[in-house]
Protein backbone atom coordinates (compact mmCIF):
# COMPACT_ATOMS: atom_id res chain seq x y z
CA UNK A 1 0.00 0.00 0.00
CA UNK A 2 1.42 3.32 -0.76
CA UNK A 3 2.32 6.25 1.70
CA UNK A 4 -0.05 8.46 -0.30
CA UNK A 5 -2.82 6.31 -0.56
CA UNK A 6 -2.69 5.88 3.25
CA UNK A 7 -1.98 10.25 3.45
CA UNK A 8 -5.03 10.64 1.45
CA UNK A 9 -7.23 7.83 3.45
CA UNK A 10 -6.34 9.73 6.29
CA UNK A 11 -7.50 12.80 4.89
CA UNK A 12 -10.50 11.35 3.93
CA UNK A 13 -11.11 9.64 7.87
CA UNK A 14 -10.76 13.11 9.21
CA UNK A 15 -13.67 14.48 7.19
CA UNK A 16 -15.66 11.68 8.43
CA UNK A 17 -16.35 13.09 11.92
CA UNK A 18 -16.45 16.77 10.62
CA UNK A 19 -18.65 15.95 8.32
CA UNK A 20 -20.87 14.41 11.01
CA UNK A 21 -19.92 16.88 13.58
CA UNK A 22 -21.09 19.76 11.58
CA UNK A 23 -24.61 18.08 10.31
CA UNK A 24 -25.22 18.02 14.40
CA UNK A 25 -24.54 21.88 14.97
CA UNK A 26 -26.24 22.75 11.35
CA UNK A 27 -28.96 20.81 12.74
CA UNK A 28 -29.47 22.44 16.29
CA UNK A 29 -28.67 26.13 14.47
CA UNK A 30 -31.60 25.44 11.89
CA UNK A 31 -34.13 23.78 14.22
CA UNK A 32 -35.80 27.53 15.23
CA UNK A 33 -36.28 28.41 10.94
CA UNK A 34 -37.98 24.70 10.74
CA UNK A 35 -35.15 23.14 9.04
CA UNK A 36 -33.19 20.40 8.53
CA UNK A 37 -29.66 20.02 6.92
CA UNK A 38 -31.27 19.17 3.80
CA UNK A 39 -33.60 22.36 3.67
CA UNK A 40 -30.33 24.24 4.65
CA UNK A 41 -28.33 22.22 1.66
CA UNK A 42 -31.28 23.50 -0.39
CA UNK A 43 -31.65 26.93 0.67
CA UNK A 44 -27.65 27.09 0.14
CA UNK A 45 -28.06 26.16 -3.48
CA UNK A 46 -30.93 28.02 -3.97
CA UNK A 47 -28.63 31.41 -2.68
CA UNK A 48 -25.77 30.70 -4.82
CA UNK A 49 -27.29 29.98 -7.57
CA UNK A 50 -30.59 31.36 -7.81
CA UNK A 51 -33.87 29.48 -9.30
CA UNK A 52 -32.90 26.03 -10.26
CA UNK A 53 -34.97 23.07 -10.96
CA UNK A 54 -35.27 20.43 -8.58
CA UNK A 55 -33.15 18.54 -10.62
CA UNK A 56 -30.39 20.97 -11.12
CA UNK A 57 -30.38 20.88 -7.24
CA UNK A 58 -30.22 17.19 -7.19
CA UNK A 59 -27.35 17.12 -9.41
CA UNK A 60 -25.72 19.63 -7.16
CA UNK A 61 -26.31 17.98 -3.82
CA UNK A 62 -25.51 14.31 -5.56
CA UNK A 63 -29.15 13.48 -4.18
CA UNK A 64 -32.40 11.95 -6.04
CA UNK A 65 -34.48 13.96 -7.33
CA UNK A 66 -37.64 12.30 -5.37
CA UNK A 67 -35.68 13.49 -1.80
CA UNK A 68 -34.92 16.81 -3.29
CA UNK A 69 -38.72 17.60 -3.99
CA UNK A 70 -39.43 16.80 -0.56
CA UNK A 71 -37.31 19.14 0.65
CA UNK A 72 -38.04 21.77 -1.74
CA UNK A 73 -42.52 21.06 -0.84
CA UNK A 74 -41.49 21.60 2.72
CA UNK A 75 -39.60 24.94 1.98
CA UNK A 76 -42.45 26.06 -0.13
CA UNK A 77 -45.17 25.05 2.62
CA UNK A 78 -42.66 26.92 5.04
CA UNK A 79 -42.43 30.21 3.05
CA UNK A 80 -39.11 30.05 2.27
CA UNK A 81 -39.21 29.12 -1.17
CA UNK A 82 -41.42 29.32 -4.23
CA UNK A 83 -42.09 27.67 -7.40
CA UNK A 84 -41.98 29.92 -10.77
CA UNK A 85 -42.60 29.65 -13.71
CA UNK A 86 -39.27 28.38 -15.42
CA UNK A 87 -39.48 29.61 -19.21
CA UNK A 88 -37.09 27.14 -20.51
CA UNK A 89 -39.38 24.25 -19.89
CA UNK A 90 -42.96 23.91 -19.64
CA UNK A 91 -42.95 21.50 -16.63
CA UNK A 92 -40.14 21.37 -14.58
CA UNK A 93 -40.76 24.53 -12.44
CA UNK A 94 -37.95 26.50 -11.17
CA UNK A 95 -37.74 26.88 -7.32
CA UNK A 96 -36.27 30.70 -6.07
CA UNK A 97 -35.96 31.07 -2.51
CA UNK A 98 -38.77 34.17 -0.86
CA UNK A 99 -37.37 37.16 1.01
CA UNK A 100 -38.41 35.76 4.31
CA UNK A 101 -36.04 32.32 3.12
CA UNK A 102 -33.22 34.45 1.62
CA UNK A 103 -33.20 36.47 4.85
CA UNK A 104 -32.93 33.45 7.12
CA UNK A 105 -30.20 31.91 5.43
CA UNK A 106 -28.26 35.12 4.97
CA UNK A 107 -28.71 35.57 8.51
CA UNK A 108 -27.63 31.85 9.56
CA UNK A 109 -24.68 32.28 7.16
CA UNK A 110 -23.40 35.54 8.43
CA UNK A 111 -23.17 33.38 12.37
CA UNK A 112 -22.12 30.61 10.76
CA UNK A 113 -18.81 32.15 9.06
CA UNK A 114 -18.45 34.14 12.36
CA UNK A 115 -18.22 31.06 14.03
CA UNK A 116 -15.78 29.02 11.55
CA UNK A 117 -13.67 32.27 11.40
CA UNK A 118 -12.04 31.70 14.60
CA UNK A 119 -11.28 27.59 13.91
CA UNK A 120 -7.94 26.52 13.05
CA UNK A 121 -6.35 29.08 13.98
CA UNK A 122 -3.19 27.85 13.83
CA UNK A 123 -3.03 28.11 10.11
CA UNK A 124 -2.36 30.62 7.86
CA UNK A 125 -4.87 31.81 5.10
CA UNK A 126 -2.44 30.42 2.51
CA UNK A 127 -2.42 27.29 4.21
CA UNK A 128 -6.17 27.17 4.23
CA UNK A 129 -6.05 27.82 0.77
CA UNK A 130 -4.52 25.40 -0.02
CA UNK A 131 -6.24 22.48 2.03
CA UNK A 132 -9.39 24.00 0.57
CA UNK A 133 -7.78 23.41 -2.88
CA UNK A 134 -7.00 19.67 -1.79
CA UNK A 135 -10.39 18.93 -0.76
CA UNK A 136 -11.67 20.29 -3.35
CA UNK A 137 -9.81 18.00 -5.56
CA UNK A 138 -10.35 15.30 -3.27
CA UNK A 139 -13.96 15.79 -3.68
CA UNK A 140 -14.21 15.77 -7.21
CA UNK A 141 -12.18 12.63 -7.36
CA UNK A 142 -14.75 10.84 -4.97
CA UNK A 143 -17.30 11.92 -6.99
CA UNK A 144 -16.27 10.83 -10.28
CA UNK A 145 -15.51 7.28 -8.92
CA UNK A 146 -19.06 7.02 -7.38
CA UNK A 147 -20.76 7.81 -10.75
CA UNK A 148 -18.49 5.57 -12.49
CA UNK A 149 -19.76 2.49 -10.01
CA UNK A 150 -23.56 4.05 -10.47
CA UNK A 151 -22.34 3.45 -14.51
CA UNK A 152 -20.95 0.32 -13.61
CA UNK A 153 -24.07 -1.30 -11.44
CA UNK A 154 -26.66 0.68 -14.45
CA UNK A 155 -24.58 -1.56 -16.89
CA UNK A 156 -25.10 -4.53 -15.04
CA UNK A 157 -28.65 -4.37 -14.27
Amino acid sequence: MSDRGEAVYGLVRLARPIVLDSARIVERDVRTLGWTVATRAVVEILHAAGPSTVPQIGQELSLARQNVQRVVDTLIDAGDAQAVANPAHRRSMLIRLTRRGTASYETLHRREVQALSAMASDFTDAEIALAERVFASLAADIHERSRHGEAQAHDRA
